[in-house]
C-alpha cells in the first residue's frame, strides 16, 4: 500500500509542472472593440433623481457610506468646492426603493441619485400632520436650499445629462418616482430657476399654461381624463374614478415640483393647466 501511494505521489508531481506549463504557454485573445459595433444598445442611465437627505454633513455622509442606502453623488451644505462621489455612476446604488416614472419601474438600475444635504422639513413642522388638521405639509414648511448648492447641482445634472442623453423630463424628484413615500427634494428645490438659469430638467411655457387655464374645460374633464394626463407626462397613477390619497399623494407630488408655492394636494384649475402645458411641449 504504502508502495502504491509513493508511486501516485510521484506520478502527480510529475503531472504538475506540465499543467502549469501548458497554463502558461495558452494563447491569449484580443479583445477587438473597433471592428464590429452593434446599434441594438442605449444608456444604463435613463433618469436622474434628486433628494435631500434629512440630516447634517457627519449624519448624511455617514449614512450614505456605511448603511444599506446609498447615492451616485452627495452634495454637502458647506462651500468645500467639492461634489462627492459616492459610487460610480456604471454602478447601481440604493437611493430610489419601489416606485415608477416613464414607464420604468426598478429606478435604481437606470437613475443616478444625487444626494443633497438640507433638513426638508424644518423641526418645529415635523410633527405637523399628526394631528390630522393638515394632509400635507405647505411650502413654508420646506427649508432653502443654500446659493453654492443650487450652483453644484446645476453643474453636476447639466454634466450628467450630456454625458448620457438624459431626456428633461427625466430629470425628477424622489417624490416624482415615488409619491405615497416621499416628498423631497421638496418644495424649496428650484426646479423653475434651474430650468430658466441653467436649461435644466422640463418646465411648462406660461402661454400654454394660460391657454388652459379654462374653467369650463376643467369642469369636464373626467377624473380618469385627468390621470391619464398625469401618466402621459409620466407619472405613475391608479385608475380608480376618485381622488384617493393614493392619487392625492400624486396631486402632491406634481404640485411640489411645478407649483410648489402652493402644493396642497387637491386637483384645481390651475394644477390641470400646467399638467396639460407639460403635455403639449413635451408631447405627452
Amino acid at each position: 500500500m504504502t508502495k502504491n501511494i509513493t508511486s501516485v505521489a510521484l506520478a502527480l508531481c510529475m503531472t504538475l509542472p506540465l499543467v502549469g506549463c501548458l497554463s502558461s504557454t495558452a494563447p491569449r485573445y484580443a479583445i477587438d472593440k473597433h471592428t464590429y459595433q452593434a446599434q441594438g444598445k442605449n444608456e444604463r442611465i435613463h433618469f436622474i433623481v434628486l433628494h435631500y437627505t434629512v440630516g447634517n454633513n457627519e449624519r448624511s455622509s455617514k449614512t450614505l457610506t456605511t448603511g444599506n442606502v446609498s447615492a451616485h453623488y452627495l452634495i454637502l451644505n458647506n462651500d468645500d468646492d467639492k461634489i462627492y462621489n459616492l459610487v460610480p455612476d456604471h454602478e447601481r446604488a440604493w437611493h430610489a426603493g419601489a416606485g415608477g416614472f416613464a414607464g420604468r419601474t426598478v429606478l435604481n438600475d437606470t437613475s443616478i441619485g444625487i444626494e443633497i444635504v438640507n433638513d426638508g422639513i424644518a423641526p418645529q413642522y415635523r410633527d405637523a400632520l399628526k394631528n390630522g388638521a393638515l394632509d400635507y405639509h405647505p411650502a413654508e414648511h420646506y427649508v432653502e436650499f443654500n446659493e453654492i448648492q443650487i450652483k453644484k447641482v446645476a453643474q453636476l445634472v447639466q454634466d450628467l445629462a450630456k454625458k448620457y442623453h438624459i431626456a428633461s423630463t427625466n430629470i425628477i424628484g424622489h417624490s416624482d418616482m415615488a409619491p405615497s413615500r416621499k416628498i423631497d427634494p421638496g418644495a424649496k428645490f428650484p426646479w423653475q430657476r434651474l430650468y430658466n438659469e441653467y436649461g435644466i430638467g422640463a418646465w411648462y411655457d406660461e402661454f400654454d399654461k394660460q391657454f388652459f387655464m379654462n374653467q369650463d374645460e376643467f369642469a369636464a374633464a373626467t377624473i380618469p381624463d385627468i390621470k391619464q394626463a398625469f401618466r402621459d407626462y409620466g407619472y405613475q397613477i391608479n385608475d380608480s374614478n376618485e381622488w384617493d390619497k393614493a392619487s392625492r399623494n400624486v396631486i402632491y407630488a406634481f404640485q411640489l415640483h411645478f407649483r410648489p408655492q402652493q402644493p396642497t394636494g387637491v386637483m384645481d384649475l390651475e394644477t390641470y393647466a400646467i399638467l396639460k402645458a407639460l403635455n403639449k411641449k413635451y408631447g405627452g
